[in-house]
């Protein structure tokens, strides 16, 4: 089986291929945001991390503080069931979530959409671990991986992909998470982390599976 970054690899030739103008576009927006360190506020190792209560997608209430009474915690956040970058990630833990499972921990997934039909319906929503709704991004601002989408990628949301995320997300629609990946301790604290700008690029799962494996 290919591993995630072999799938992103992937995907991201194939849209050099397919639409080279938008990837340099894509290529510089990321290397601004870059220059900025967007993310270099995230939550880091050793710190604690934010307690939330979050709807899941039939509106049942899900707090951490509960969660990290099982044990280890990984949240990872993503941008919506229409972003296909979000979906290899997820798809990848999912394949992986046994032995993520039998080390002790909970996967929890966390996007801005509105905790609807159209996400209950949705095929992440359909995956076995915890999916939950964090309208206008507000959790993930408090770990420091939300941010101002640049224009330029939403004027391709909306005018190429018709996607009316203000709709999707019922709120704000030019904020998202930047693709972000914790692993919390019984204890709270953050035990590891990904964060990149680039949303095309993930975490893959061998590697939250080895740090949970240095935990257990």
């Amino acid at each position: 089986m290919k591993s995630l970054k072999e799938q992103t690899d992937a995907k991201i030739a194939s849209g050099r291929l397919a639409k080279p103008e938008f990837m340099k576009g894509v290529d510089e927006v990321i290397a601004e945001a870059k220059s900025f360190e967007k993310g270099a506020n995230a939550v880091k190792i050793g710190q604690k991390a934010p307690d939330f209560e979050l709807p899941n997608a039939v509106g049942e209430t899900i707090s951490l503080s509960d969660l990290r009474k099982q044990g280890a915690v990984v949240v990872t956040f993503y941008r919506g069931d229409w972003c296909p970058y979000c979906n290899l990630q997820l798809r990848a833990l999912q394949a992986r979530l046994t032995e993520i499972q039998a080390l002790g921990a909970t996967l929890v997934a966390i996007s801005p959409q509105v905790p609807d039909g159209s996400l209950t319906k949705s095929e992440i929503n359909e995956m076995d671990f915890i999916v939950l709704s964090d309208q206008n991004a507000k959790v993930a601002a408090e770990y420091g991986v939300a941010w101002d989408v640049p224009e330029f990628l939403l004027d391709h949301m909306r005018i190429d992909r018709s996607l009316d995320l203000e709709t999707i997300n019922n709120g704000n629609g030019n904020i998202l998470p930047i693709p972000a990946t914790f692993i919390l301790g019984k204890d709270g604290l953050v035990k590891w982390s990904y964060v990149n700008v680039d949303y095309r690029t993930r975490s893959e799962p061998e590697e939250i599976i080895a740090e949970l494996k240095k935990l257990a």
